[in-house]
């Protein structure tokens, strides 16, 4: 079953050193941060998020959220089409983020990717 999307709404950059990878985006967004605190850094860009959080992992890469119609059917789909559930989050910066209540963040990578992750030289990617 495919899924409709409709366009990017965040991508969120694991920055351990949090200070730095502020700076960098900072000077190249040339525009200041619209939310600033120790766990998450968030920037509007272009009618999208722009987040760094410092106790992502590198290693796991950027967040992506695409806006789909119905969560639950998009995940369905996603997994039955190969992906894998890689993460599963609670409210712990989220909720308290946007103030709202959120059940969980589910994060969702083709298992293809998984299983050649660690045979795939890596780039370094500032921020």
């Amino acid at each position: 079953m495919a899924i409709s999307l409709h366009g990017l709404r965040t991508v969120i950059y694991p920055s351990p050193d949090l200070d730095a990878a502020k700076a960098w985006w900072t000077t190249l967004l040339g525009l200041e941060p619209y939310f600033d605190e120790p766990f998450y850094v968030g920037y509007s860009v272009a009618g999208y998020e722009l987040g760094l959080l410092p106790d992502g992992a590198p290693e796991d890469g950027a967040l992506t959220y695409w806006g789909v119609d119905d969560v639950t059917e998009a995940v369905r789909a996603a997994v039955a089409s190969g992906a894998t559930y890689l993460v599963t989050g609670d409210r712990k910066h989220f909720g308290d983020l946007f103030g709202q209540e959120v059940a969980g963040v589910l994060v969702l990578r083709p298992a293809e990717l998984l299983a050649t992750r660690a045979e795939e030289p890596r780039g370094d990617a500032a921020g």
